[in-house]
């Protein structure tokens, strides 16, 4: 069962190169003018924020009072 867990953790979430790609593939994608660079900006900016508030309702809305811990993955992404 570790070994699943390695092998998923290792493929999927400590992935430097798909995390690299990701973090890339949209720059690349709208950086041939300012407008839609912003509207991409804007777009990360607003996903961003709505992902951070789901996130922290979740965890002190839900996780926290009922003393529930959810997994620690360690990111290796800069």
């Amino acid at each position: 069962m570790h070994i699943l867990l390695l092998a998923v953790g290792a493929a999927l979430v400590n992935n430097v190169i798909l995390s690299q790609f990701l973090g890339l593939c949209p720059f690349l994608g709208v950086s041939k003018s300012v407008n839609t660079a912003t509207g991409m900006g804007g777009a990360v900016i607003f996903v961003m924020t709505i992902a951070s508030a789901v996130t922290s309702i979740v965890y002190y809305g839900i996780l926290s009072p009922l003393g529930l811990k959810y997994p620690r993955i360690r990111c290796s992404a800069v």
